[in-house]
């Protein structure tokens, strides 16, 4: 399995349960590891036979700066469900982080795998 990976993409969305982060946006930090649908670029060498990672990158900013999400786990979960579905990527691991949340602590965050 071909994975691609994409690290500490950071990106600034309202997030959260409480009232004051419903109105004041957060940075998140977003991890990625994608699986190729298969490993046709590799022999080719074409942007079009691999997914690309600008692509990637232009969908998820989108999609977190047109909605709010309660939940780091359902953030996670739309974050995957995008990449399987519309990216048709077989298998997915997204890493989603809020940077200093937690006094004394860098991150807290959730990490899933998801597969087609």
């Amino acid at each position: 399995m071909d994975i691609i990976f994409l690290r500490e993409l950071k990106i600034d969305t309202l997030i959260g349960v409480y009232d004051w982060e419903k109105r004041v946006p957060q940075t998140l930090q977003i991890d990625l590891e994608i699986a190729l649908p298969d490993s046709r670029a590799c022999q080719t060498d074409n942007i079009a036979d691999t997914l690309n990672y600008a692509d990637i990158v232009r969908r998820i900013q989108s999609e977190l700066a047109s909605r709010h999400f309660n939940l780091l786990e359902t953030l996670a979960e739309h974050i995957a469900q995008i990449l399987l579905k519309d990216f048709k990527a077989p298998w997915v691991k997204v890493s989603v982080a809020k940077l200093q949340a937690i006094r004394g602590s860098k991150m807290v965050g959730i990490s899933i795998e998801r597969t087609a």
